[in-house]
């Protein structure tokens, strides 16, 4: 009919439901032989079978492959529900900004608290700009090539379609680096990045990047690129599998993300429609005084579901929509 809706727009054969994990076991055969775990792994069965605890009496789970980064990501999430036991506290606020004769940008106040023995005073007061966040991510991606490092907010910003120096964008992107700054301070390794430390401490950040501008240009450009190169040659399997998946995991998200954008759109022109409408009843209500009671309850209808619409799209925009684009985000960061 021509009145039915059109089918969602497919990025492949197969929806994500549909698509083996790329670390199941069901897909070993396609990868190629099952891998075995190293002998040294192997726990005997008397204390595989025992029930493990950690000291403070929280059972471990043994039914999953415990690492040590998870031990620690676990115990770390322990902490957080006391609030004692961190000892390192970082916030983002009090933009700023500034007019320059090249340029205008905004600058974000970076305060930290701390009782740790490698910073040398207790409380840290800095002002970071976006490109110094972005400076930071990539250091510790250097320096941390085996962690996966959160996301920062996209620096793109369409001209004439958002003014990147209005109230409203501006406090977005200082929660967005607020959050960043909080996720690397949670984790129990990057947290004690060395790069991480200069980041919340140094006056002059300026300083520390033309330094390693310098150590970069002594190294050589083409020598990053042949080990970069060499690397991803000997990547194993399950790297590429995992590749895959993430690649059609961020085209069904990135289409969800479209979708949910023009239905936002079509509720707001919606809403406005209404909210014209409404106060018709109520003067054909005042005309009619015989009809004035249905009237003015079809009015009063109209304005419910303007109330209700308006929630609506403020949920979406407020809580659905930013959660997509970090589920986007990280799967970029995971490639």
């Amino acid at each position: 009919a021509a009145g039915a809706p059109k089918p969602l727009p497919s990025s492949g054969p197969k929806s994500l439901r549909e698509m083996p994990h790329p670390l199941a076991t069901s897909s070993s055969e396609e990868m190629g032989p099952a891998l075995t775990p190293s002998p040294d792994l192997l726990l005997p069965r008397s204390i595989a079978d025992k029930d493990l605890s950690l000291p403070n009496g929280t059972p471990v789970d043994t039914s999953s492959p415990a690492s040590s980064s998870s031990l620690l990501n676990r115990l770390q999430l322990d902490d957080d529900l006391d609030g004692e036991t961190r000892d390192l506290f970082v916030t983002v606020d009090d933009p700023k900004k500034h007019v320059c004769t090249m340029e205008t940008y905004i600058t974000y106040r970076v305060t930290t608290k701390t009782t740790r023995a490698e910073f040398d005073l207790p409380e840290y007061s800095v002002r970071r700009r976006y490109q110094d966040f972005d400076w930071l991510r990539n250091k510790l991606e250097e320096s941390q090539p085996t962690h996966l490092i959160p996301p920062l907010p996209e620096k793109f910003v369409v001209k004439g379609v958002v003014d990147r120096f209005s109230e409203e964008f501006v406090e977005t992107r200082r929660k967005a680096l607020d959050k960043f700054l909080k996720r690397i301070t949670d984790h129990p390794v990057l947290s004690f990045n060395e790069h991480f430390n200069v980041f919340l401490t140094a006056k002059d950040l300026n300083a520390y990047k033309k330094q390693g501008m310098a150590l970069l240009s002594k190294m050589g450009e083409s020598v990053k690129y042949v080990t970069g190169g060499y690397k991803l040659r000997n990547r194993p399997l399950e790297f590429a599998a995992i590749g895959e998946y993430l690649d059609t995991f961020s085209l069904k998200l990135g289409t969800i993300d479209r979708i949910a954008q023009r239905i936002i759109k079509e509720q707001l022109e919606y809403l406005v429609e209404l909210r014209e409408y409404g106060p018709v009843y109520s003067t054909w209500g005042g005309l009619e005084v015989e009809l004035s009671e249905p009237l003015e309850g079809v009015s009063a209808c109209i304005g419910n579901c303007c109330t209700a619409l308006e929630e609506l799209s403020e949920d979406m925009t407020e809580d659905f929509l930013p959660v997509l684009r970090e589920y986007i985000l990280y799967s970029e960061s995971m490639k």
